[in-house]
């Protein structure tokens, strides 16, 4: 299970937000993050908010679909009653934990109250995350006929010792075929992969690098492994049993694949990402990136409007007690101010390809941009037109980017 949930002020029963979050709201987009928080195994890496069937202490999942919706029904009196200009949904990403180990019906029933209590918007992007091992060609149907657009699989790595490892329990010899009956279905397909595992070769890398773009997706993600405290795989390096992973080797991988993937008609558009074309981006996440407005329903889910951050209590069964009883299952939040805010959007907007414009920089940050260029961090060309892109190199180190336009 994920670590404890942030420090931060109470938050109150009735849900109800600071005027300051209805500010500006009408020049934002809205979008909602549904947490599903089951998994069948836990893998050793993971620090996520999530449960397997023993640790459900008297949550069903049979039960949290209507939970879910609840709270989706919830969220649009609490909008109303903080005077939050309510917009249509430009996004919906139903994530884990694995979605897909609801019943079809169960998704479908979430995204229906988001559609009844908020509207969605024409041509918006509804997005599953799934297991190769948790779908077929059925169950990707019905999403489709529901209205999903698009779904995102857990492929992590081709090589099977690489994903014992990681403790992943998928064949990925399934990966193809799940891939192929989405695509059949008119889903857009995004796949993930890690890299660093302990003990993974650069050999291995090329190797899945090499599966992933066989699938021939819309989309790709790429996350290098990070430790987590408290989880398996810390314990494990912490006792010797598995390394660290190697910093250096890491970079390496992360050369071959933005390579690789260029050779192969993709771009990359935030440091993880990369896609065949701008319509196969995930506006979903773009919208976190942007600080854009979004709505996390679920236990341990977070949420975001107008510079209001909160979190929901993380047990599915403290989760369902809330939500019988009608009260926010929210139990601490934040108002960011000024400030943390410039931060936020100088951390996040410096990952996006279309980066930060100069101008919006103090000036302070402005005359660091030079530096930055000479240190080939900054696209030269990119930042004389105006715009703070980074190179290559500057993605590696994207951490020292932002604390030199913030320092």
């Amino acid at each position: 299970m994920a670590g404890p949930l942030p420090l931060g002020d109470p938050a109150p029963p009735d849900g109800c937000l600071p005027a300051s979050a209805a500010d500006g709201a009408g020049s934002r987009s809205l979008a909602f993050y549904l947490h599903v928080p089951f998994c069948r195994v836990r893998c050793g890496y993971c620090d996520f908010n999530t449960y397997t069937a023993t640790e459900l202490r008297g949550a069903k999942q049979s039960d949290y679909a209507d939970e879910a919706a609840a709270e989706v029904a919830f969220a649009a009196d609490v909008l109303d009653r903080s005077g939050v200009a309510r917009r249509e949904v430009s996004t919906v990403f139903f994530g884990g934990g694995t979605p897909t180990l609801l019943p079809a019906a169960d998704l479908v029933r979430m995204l229906d109250a988001v559609r009844t209590h908020h509207g969605i918007a024409p041509g918006a992007e509804i997005t599953t995350e799934a297991n190769p091992d948790s779908v077929d060609a059925d169950y990707l149907r019905q999403l489709a006929d529901a209205g999903f657009t698009r779904v995102s699989f857990g492929m992590q790595s081709a090589v099977p010792r690489v994903l014992a490892t990681l403790e992943r329990t998928h064949d990925p010899a399934r990966v193809p075929l799940v891939v192929d009956w989405a695509k059949e279905a008119g889903l857009q397909v995004s796949v993930d992969l890690i890299y660093g595992t302990p003990g993974e070769t650069i050999d291995d890398w090329s190797e899945s690098v090499d599966a992933a773009l066989a699938t021939q997706p819309d989309h790709i993600s790429a996350y290098s492994l990070i430790v987590e405290q408290g989880t398996k795989l810390a314990r494990q390096i912490r006792s010797g049993l598995l390394a660290l992973p190697d910093e250096d080797l890491q970079a390496d991988m992360y050369e071959l694949i933005d390579s690789r993937l260029a050779d192969a008609g993709f771009s990359w558009y935030e440091v993880s990402n990369w896609s065949t074309s701008a319509s196969s981006r995930s506006r979903h996440n773009l919208a976190y990136w942007q600080s854009q407005d979004w709505w996390g329903i679920g236990p341990g889910a977070h949420s975001h409007v107008g510079g209001v951050r909160w979190w929901n209590v993380k047990h599915p069964a403290a989760y369902a007690a809330r939500i019988a009883e009608g009260v926010s299952p929210a139990v601490g939040r934040e108002t960011l101010d000024p400030e943390a805010r410039e931060l936020e959007r100088v951390l996040l907007g410096a990952r996006i390809r279309e980066g930060i414009a100069v101008k919006s920089l103090p000036s302070e940050a402005r005359v660091a941009v030079a530096g930055l260029i000479a240190d080939d961090l900054v696209n030269a060309k990119a930042a004389l037109a105006g715009t703070v892109e980074l190179t290559l190199r500057g993605r590696l180190l994207a951490d020292v980017v932002v604390r030199r336009l913030t320092a």
